[in-house]
């Protein structure tokens, strides 16, 4: 058995937009390097989350709503167009221009991030069609069916001892732990979600996401 296949498959659902999955997602590739596990990326969508209560929202929030469709739209249909495989380097790519690089979700921000990772350019004409929003819907719908309405993105679910997944939201953390860190959260985020019945840990946030 190979190295790859003998890795622990870990699924983790995204939105492109969301600097705190971001953050989760870093950490996960450090996980990579220290755990014997291997990331799956499936995209999630906070618009398609909040698309029923968009009134209860605040005017800035509910316009960044109509934004967050064209960067998902587009990973979703290079998916479908150009395989899995290229889920996880888009989003890299994506992530590092709006998040790290601070260029925002723009057209012109996801049309670089396409030339980053070798994708053509004209998947930007699927910012704004629905045409995968049905394959977008499906694998949304697949993670946060494992955690249910309340929460956001990221989404991670594991197998568990008894062969069904261990699925939860978060953990939010900043910055992203490395190396030994980067182990013991994992170990220790497992440990807790593995417990039936066991829901929830928080604590007020102080900052906001420190980006490397």
């Amino acid at each position: 058995m190979s190295e790859t296949s003998a890795r622990t498959p870990v699924d983790f659902w995204f939105d492109p937009i969301c600097p705190w999955a971001w953050m989760t997602s870093r950490w996960m590739l450090e996980v990579e390097k220290v755990r014997n596990v291997e990331v799956n990326w499936h995209v999630m969508s906070l618009a398609v989350l909040n698309e029923d209560k968009l009134d209860e929202l605040p005017e800035r929030y509910r316009e960044g709503m109509k934004a967050a469709w064209a960067p998902v739209r587009v990973v979703i249909a290079a998916q479908q167009l150009h395989g899995d495989e290229v889920v996880g380097k888009l989003y890299t790519a994506l992530g590092t221009r709006i998040h790290n690089g601070g260029e925002g979700n723009e057209r012109g921000t996801i049309v670089a991030a396409l030339a980053d990772v070798g994708l053509p350019a004209d998947l930007i004409d699927y910012a704004d069609k629905d045409t995968y929003d049905s394959e977008l819907r499906a694998s949304h719908k697949e993670g946060i069916d494992k955690v249910g309405q309340e929460v956001g993105t990221p989404v991670i679910a594991v197998p568990g001892s008894d062969g069904e997944q261990i699925a939860f939201f978060g953990p939010v953390v900043t910055p992203a732990p490395k190396g030994e860190e980067a182990a013991q959260l994992w170990d220790g985020t497992l440990m807790v979600a593995s417990i039936p019945g066991f829901y929830e840990i928080k604590r007020t946030r102080t900052q906001g996401p420190i980006f490397d």
